[in-house]
């Protein structure tokens, strides 16, 4: 299957568990969706409803019916902190229009995430730079964009590095959540992991990054034996009636063979045998997984969709998955493609307009943006 929405019963093959530590910089991905066909002024006013709140972004159901997403990255934490932005509230929004969401990461907001004590001479750097990326990205030019993020970190890693509290040893080791599950690491084993720790901090904020990351490997593998018991890996069998799938007996065997490999490869590191032997897995596997049924397939969207329509896509939809669950996706293909070509009308049609914000009015008090 070809499409994203057509996996919505597929399965997650890997579980990994990680570790949080500090980053000097971040580069932001998107996904691009244009708005190229909707004229919006420059400065225009929105009223309508908060569908939805993520952190520094939200959704509107405009009073126009048109969706809007607003980004409010230019306002300050404690300006969206006063809002209290909540699902259903009223909300008026005047902003810009952007054709894309990675427009909304602007250097503007790329800065606040800098410490205050960095140079304007070296801000005036980092701002060609991060022009430089974005004109990049827009070339699809990723490896380029990884260069020039490289050289960013060069100028903003010292005074990361400088401004960087680390935490103590035992709060860090708390973040694990050892103690909600009674594990008790020995005190021998604390004693080691402790040195390891302050090590590290050492050797990261000195900016020898190959011996710090050696000394976090080593931290790692004295951890490892209580993380496995903190998160224990799932056995063939558990892993399967999790799944409550109708499989036949007789490729149980092989695919818990597949399964009990490809956990061994995550172990051992091995990243192109593990990928190889998981997909394996899924292929096998996937066959026997049911589909959501049509109701719960249209229940994804969030716009009504005609009785013709609907009764066209419910035909091709049960097409699509019968052919999938065969394995024949070629034919399946065609069915999905026809699929899309009846709900892409109503996709553009309800597409969500990007909005950068400058100004928030909710609750009968109004907000100006910082940037």
């Amino acid at each position: 299957m070809k499409k994203t929405i057509k996996k919505s019963w597929m399965i997650v093959s890997a579980l990994t568990i990680g570790m949080a530590v500090f980053t000097p910089h971040q580069a932001e991905a998107t996904t691009a969706q244009t708005t190229n066909e909707i004229t919006v002024k420059a400065e225009q006013q929105i009223k309508g409803t908060i569908k939805s709140v993520y952190g520094d972004n939200i959704t509107i159901k405009g009073k126009d019916g048109k969706n809007y997403y607003i980004d409010l990255q230019k306002f300050s934490d404690k300006q969206l902190e006063k809002m209290n932005l909540v699902e259903g509230q009223e909300i008026s929004v005047e902003g810009s229009l952007v054709q894309d969401y990675s427009d909304f990461y602007t250097f503007d907001v790329y800065k606040k995430s800098l410490p205050k004590e960095i140079t304007k001479e070296d801000l005036a750097k980092l701002e060609k730079l991060f022009n430089q990326t974005k004109k990049l990205e827009k070339e699809e030019k990723y490896d380029e964009v990884e260069k020039v993020n490289l050289e960013m970190d060069k100028i903003t890693k010292p005074y990361i590095l400088a401004s960087w509290v680390p935490v103590s040893f035992e709060e860090f080791i708390e973040e694990y959540g050892f103690s909600e599950k009674n594990i008790v690491i020995k005190e021998k084993d604390q004693k080691q992991l402790k040195d390891i720790y302050q090590q590290w901090i050492k050797l990261e904020k000195s900016g020898k990054e190959e011996n710090a990351q050696e000394k976090f490997d080593e931290f790692q593998k004295v951890l490892q034996p209580y993380l496995d018991v903190l998160n224990p890996p799932l056995t063939f069998e558990e892993y399967i009636s999790d799944l409550e799938l109708d499989i036949p007996a007789d490729a149980m065997p092989k695919l818990k063979t597949l399964y009990n490999d490809a956990k061994k490869a995550d172990k051992d590191k091995n990243d192109q045998l593990s990928e190889k032997l998981w997909g394996e897995f899924d292929e096998m596997i996937n066959p026997y997984f049911k589909p959501l049924s049509f109701e719960d397939y249209l229940s994804n969207f969030d716009f009504e969709i005609k009785a013709n329509d609907q009764k066209q896509l419910k035909k091709l939809y049960e097409e699509a998955t019968a052919l999938d669950k065969k394995g024949d996706y070629e034919k399946s293909n065609e069915k999905w493609d026809a699929i899309d070509k009846i709900l892409n009308p109503y996709m553009e049609a309800n597409k969500e307009i990007l909005i950068s914000a400058s100004k928030v009015t909710i609750n009968g008090k109004g907000y100006i943006s910082k940037h």
